[in-house]
């Protein structure tokens, strides 16, 4: 029983960090540095971040961002999602939590770093009104979806299965709208009001659209190909990420809140209780916010911990 559970517990921390035994290097670095970085202790960022909302968020954040068809071209056709999923994703987060938790210095190198790689990331794609469009994944117009997409999706999550954001919904779109500039977005939303009109402006121009190419991706995402001991768990979280959707965009996306007959399964909750499973397994705080927190003692900027 024991060795399976360190087992489990190991492929859980592979998912998130790429290794089983220590803490990812970068992770590590994040202690060096000269300055306190974009987000301090007790900001909506690190609040939204450091809990276990964020793992529903990633899904849902995934589904939002493939109903552009330029976006969904660049992954399909510059990607190896396929092949390698679990790398993009430790890609992912080694971004997110550079910018959360690392300097200024750092924060800057990660996002420059991700906006050279998507230098070749280009193309074309038709779009919903016939005429050939062209992509590129340093567009700001572009980037813009994919900025609004995740703010909405992180403070989306939160709402349902966080605890209280510092300052409220509007912190969170604040601060982390320099995640935004720093990835190219011209002007991004600095309260949730905002966030809401930009997202009706999205949904309205009839640029986003659900096809057969969408429908794979969703499939795709559904069906994660992760460790067996895993994937129960995560179908709990799917179905987590699914159920935080608006309407409008789970009918887009072709899905539905799983049901028992007629009555809703009680997704909130097990969505809940997996979340709880995983913050057992992975400790209150990450590598990242525990390299941060060095970083900040010192330079003088925080207290020990209690």
């Amino acid at each position: 029983m024991r060795s399976f559970l360190r087992k489990w517990q190991g492929e859980i921390r592979k998912t998130f960090t790429g290794r089983s035994d220590a803490p990812p290097d970068w992770a590590v670095r994040l202690e060096e540095g000269d300055d306190a970085g974009y987000h301090h202790p007790g900001s909506a960022v690190w609040a939204v971040h450091g809990s276990m909302s964020p793992i529903v968020a990633g899904i849902r954040t995934l589904l939002m961002q493939a109903l552009h068809p330029g976006a969904l071209a660049g992954v399909h056709e510059h990607s190896n999602f396929r092949e390698d999923p679990l790398g993009r994703l430790a890609h992912t987060i080694r971004w997110i939590f550079t910018v959360t938790y690392g300097s200024r210095e750092a924060a800057e190198e990660a996002s420059g770093r991700v906006r050279r790689l998507h230098v070749p990331v280009r193309g074309t794609y038709d779009g919903n009104d016939g005429q050939a469009h062209s992509y590129s994944a340093n567009d700001p117009h572009l980037a813009g979806w994919i900025h609004i997409a995740f703010t909405d999706a992180f403070l989306a999550s939160h709402k349902i299965w966080g605890g209280p954001v510092p300052g409220g919904p509007d912190a969170y779109v604040r601060e982390w709208a320099q995640a935004g500039r720093l990835m190219g977005v011209d002007r991004p939303p600095l309260t949730e009001a905002e966030m809401r009109a930009e997202l009706d402006r999205w949904y309205e121009s009839g640029q986003l659209r659900a096809d057969h190419r969408v429908a794979e991706t969703v499939e795709f995402i559904r069906k994660a190909p992760l460790h067996p001991l895993l994937r129960p768990g995560y179908r709990v979280l799917f179905a987590g990420a699914v159920y935080s959707l608006e309407p409008r965009y789970r009918e887009m996306l072709g899905l539905s809140v799983p049901r028992l007959g007629p009555f809703p399964l009680p997704v909130r909750l097990a969505t809940k209780a997996v979340l709880g499973v995983v913050r057992l397994t992975l400790g209150p705080r990450g590598p990242s916010e525990i390299a941060a927190r060095a970083r900040l003692l010192r330079l003088g900027m925080a207290a020990p911990d209690a």
